[in-house]
């Protein structure tokens, strides 16, 4: 598959800076750039070494499937289908549990917005990300095939990370596009967990986490990374940063184990006194401070 995109990717990445050349526009920096494709190589060494573990684990669960698919292009419709939604959630679960975000962040952590972005992953999901195809290789599709759909995903989602491509039409209704994932990857808080989509938009409609990107004269224009900065962009702070949040806000004096354990798996944002807020509360603070004042 690598030798397959990788003429692909040179491609789209020379023609995107052109186009920002052209514009006059700083879409891209030696150090971001850079810290996009060492981390996509971090991540690339992890899911090198979990490959022949997950292999073992889908090829188990595969064995024990009662299911036969017959139908060629049953099979690999389903199978997209099937691979796309465990990822949606796979994704969620990224952005919904704090442990799971302090490996996801760095994906978002990122000021800029290109085509490279598109490869800065989280290195340490591979240890788990195999777990969400379990059911789908209990349901009878050979792990080799769930592996080739689900990079053929990743290199649908790498083309979603431009803002050089604005909304397609009717398209936006049905597969993700870069408008949507422009939204997925904003810091502004109507936008915060928002778009989980890989490939189909319509399991953010059905699941309740969709939002279109807005024209500037309805909200305000995207800022792209975290909703707070950063001490400095190194290697190590990228990856480690949300863990020692984690360890430094469970080491309060006086949390009780609930709250402790809400501090490792609540939603990231979550605090037992206030002193930061959820991507739901900052939607709720954000509505209040823009709702009109009542007239008496």
């Amino acid at each position: 598959m690598l030798l397959l995109t990788t003429p692909l990717y040179v491609l789209i990445i020379g023609t995107e800076l052109l186009i920002s050349h052209l514009e006059g526009v700083k879409s891209y920096t030696w150090k971001d750039t850079f810290h996009n494709f060492l981390l996509s190589l971090l991540t690339g060494l992890t899911d090198l070494a979990m490959r022949g573990v997950s292999l073992i684990v889908l090829t188990f669960f595969f064995s024990l499937s009662f299911f036969k698919w017959t139908h060629a292009v049953s099979y690999w419709v389903i199978l997209l289908l099937f691979v796309d939604v465990m990822h949606y959630w796979l994704h969620r679960l990224g952005h919904h549990s704090r442990l799971f975000w302090a490996i996801h962040v760095n994906h978002h952590s990122s000021t800029h917005y290109n085509f490279t972005v598109g490869f800065r992953t989280g290195a340490l999901e591979p240890f788990y990300s195999f777990l969400f195809f379990i059911p789908i290789a209990f349901a009878g599709f050979r792990p080799i095939d769930i592996f080739f759909i689900y990079s053929v995903g990743q290199v649908w989602a790498i083309l979603t990370h431009t803002e050089k491509v604005k909304k397609l039409g009717w398209l936006e209704y049905i597969f993700v596009t870069p408008s949507h994932h422009r939204v997925h990857h904003a810091s502004n808080p109507k936008y915060l967990d928002r778009n989980m989509g890989t490939v189909f938009i319509f399991w953010d409609k059905l699941f309740g986490t969709f939002q279109e990107e807005l024209p500037p004269q309805q909200y305000e224009p995207i800022r792209y990374g975290i909703t707070h900065e950063l001490e400095n962009d190194s290697i190590p702070t990228l990856i480690f940063h949300e863990w020692s949040a984690i360890m430094r806000d469970m080491r309060r004096k006086d949390l009780s184990l609930k709250q402790r354990i809400m501090y490792l798996f609540g939603p990231p944002g979550w605090s037992h006194d206030g002193h930061s807020m959820t991507s739901r509360e900052m939607r709720l603070q954000e509505h209040i401070k823009k709702k009109p004042p009542t007239s008496r």
